[in-house]
């Protein structure tokens, strides 16, 4: 899987994909991560990317003309698709004011070949971009970020550790939050058995296989109903 992200500060990257899982995924030829500086499609000396909003108002807007073109390079750079078809690509602006990115949406993002992450900035981007470019506005959070680029890594993490082979262990993708049933993940223990008086719970430490899974699945649900009742209801 190959992931393009398009921002004004390329140097970002330099840290956040050069550790653990994505970066041994990097070296194994699983994934393949291209950053793009989006100066790169300006016209002018200063290489402007922003200009001020029509109509008034705090800040600047990245402008839509820089944006169009960088994602027209990086299609140029794929395998030639008919037009209009986005056959195992998507465009997605990362904003405050998308759709929320959760882990269903990173299992949709992690079937596709390409998946292109632009990042916003300062007061947000040209709304032609979300409108006639983007196939979708996503945001990881309801907050505010000073710009896209901490979306992006997070997004890229997301998915590409559901991609084959990118995890050691696959079955953990199954068992951990947001698995397969909707559920946080349960309570884990290691060693020692006894640590300042708290023991670990018997049932994990009786060798009762499907005792222990009983324990878990409700220890998982009692955890959600605790920290997160909000998604029982989707259950």
């Amino acid at each position: 899987m190959k992931f393009h992200i398009v921002t004004i500060f390329p140097e970002f990257f330099n840290g956040p994909f050069e550790h653990g899982v994505i970066q041994k995924a990097r070296e194994a030829g699983l994934i393949e991560i291209q950053v793009h500086d989006l100066r790169t499609w300006t016209k002018d000396r200063h290489k402007t990317v922003d200009d001020r909003p029509f109509g008034g108002g705090e800040g600047m807007l990245l402008k839509a003309g820089p944006i169009f073109e960088a994602v027209e390079a990086i299609r140029a750079l794929g395998p030639e698709r008919s037009e209009g078809s986005n056959i195992g690509w998507k465009v997605i602006l990362l904003s405050a004011q998308g759709r929320k990115f959760n882990q269903a949406k990173a299992r949709e993002f992690s079937a596709l070949n390409e998946l292109v992450l632009i990042c916003g900035r300062y007061e947000g981007v040209d709304e032609r971009v979300a409108e006639h470019l983007a196939d979708e506005e996503v945001s990881v959070g309801d907050y505010v970020l000073s710009g896209g680029e901490l979306a992006a890594a997070v997004v890229v993490d997301a998915v590409a550790r559901l991609r084959d082979g990118v995890l050691g262990n696959e079955t953990s993708i199954v068992d951990e939050s947001f698995g397969e049933d909707g559920l946080l993940d349960w309570p884990q223990y290691t060693r020692p058995a006894e640590f300042r008086g708290w023991k670990v719970p018997d049932v994990l430490i009786g060798g009762n296989h499907e005792e222990i899974r009983k324990w878990r699945r409700n220890a998982a649900r009692e955890k959600t109903v605790r920290y997160r009742p909000d998604l029982l209801e989707k259950i």
